[in-house]
């Protein structure tokens, strides 16, 4: 089959177009048929191999997995001897080892059946931007009807899900973005946008129950401003400007800040698991989420595609087809 294959660290470069073998699967265990994979800015990082504090998760002078991608969606090929959820033929979506190619292995704990009205393509870009900003909202911000919050970095990925999700929660969504996003948020529900070329969330005065920080762009105490007496604040935002701790250092200062009051720090990994994929499916199905594709790259493309979101240019996800 052919693949994506990294044998280094570095830029895109680093990336080669490869024939291999198919990946084997164990007795829990699904091989796809991949027709599209999601790109997100972990496929960048561990690309480039940042920070350098992770190395000994990605592996320490090349990456332990050699074919990038997680995100995947396709058909069913074959299922291990334990697997109960799934047959050859359906159509599934979820978290994968190595997505960017024609065939990838995948647990049946982190698969679903693919939502009925999503093409492939954008199937393939929910499974961790779509979980991240479920697991945020419902699980850490633990979002009510009424309640206000913010999406600081409401564009992008995890963004464009997080602005959906909170809506259907019944919360009354402020947006920041850029000015060329505005009418992309407001067309996915947002209540309220905040262009932060011109106007400063943090200076305005309003507060909110829930913000969710995929920018990492204010202070925490500037944050911690405009959250109510008892508001959560959810930081995602990977700075690859330190590119030996990344964000690690921020987070450590946050735990300390909010251990006093009783304002909330959302610190949390995502969890890649089948009950959510159905919680997405159903609200993807509901039509209360729509996942926002900005393009789409052939496999060949894979080094553009991982470019654009590390870049930080993408207008919701980036997809890759096989």
């Amino acid at each position: 089959m052919q693949a994506i294959v990294q044998d280094r660290y570095g830029s895109g470069e680093a990336l080669e177009l490869r024939e291999i073998d198919r990946p084997a699967i164990g007795e829990h265990d699904v091989l796809v048929r991949v027709r599209a994979a999601g790109v997100n800015p972990a496929d960048w990082a561990v690309m480039s191999g940042l920070p350098y504090i992770a190395r000994p998760v990605y592996g320490l002078r090349r990456p332990k997995v050699g074919v990038r991608g997680t995100d995947v969606a396709g058909h069913v090929e074959a299922v291990g001897s334990g697997v109960t959820r799934f047959k050859p033929g359906d159509e599934v979506f979820g978290a994968s080892t190595g997505s960017y190619a024609e065939y990838a292995a995948a647990s049946e704990d982190q698969l679903a059946l693919k939502p009925a009205n999503l093409t492939f393509e954008q199937a393939g870009t929910v499974p961790m931007a779509g979980l991240v900003a479920l697991q945020a909202m419902r699980d850490q911000g633990h979002v009510q009807p009424g309640q206000k919050v913010l999406i600081n970095g409401a564009s992008g990925g995890i963004g464009t899900f997080a602005v959906q999700i909170a809506k259907a929660l019944g919360a009354e969504v402020t947006a920041v973005v850029s000015t060329r996003n505005v009418e992309l948020v407001r067309s996915i529900g947002a209540d309220h946008v905040i262009d932060y070329t011109t106007s400063d969330f943090t200076a305005a005065g309003t507060r909110y129950d829930v913000i969710l920080d995929n920018v990492s762009n204010h202070s925490l105490s500037r944050l911690r401003r405009v959250l109510t007496a008892t508001g959560v604040l959810i930081p995602n935002g990977g700075n690859f400007g330190n590119r030996w701790f990344s964000s690690a250092g921020r987070l450590v200062r946050g735990t300390i800040l909010f251990k006093f009051g009783g304002q909330k720090l959302g610190n949390f990994l995502v969890s890649m698991n089948h009950a959510d994929l159905v919680a997405l499916t159903a609200l993807i199905e509901a039509g209360k989420v729509t996942p926002v594709l900005d393009r789409t790259y052939p496999l060949s493309g894979a080094a553009q595609a991982i470019d654009r979101v590390g870049t930080g240019h993408a207008q919701g996800k980036v997809a890759i087809t096989v």
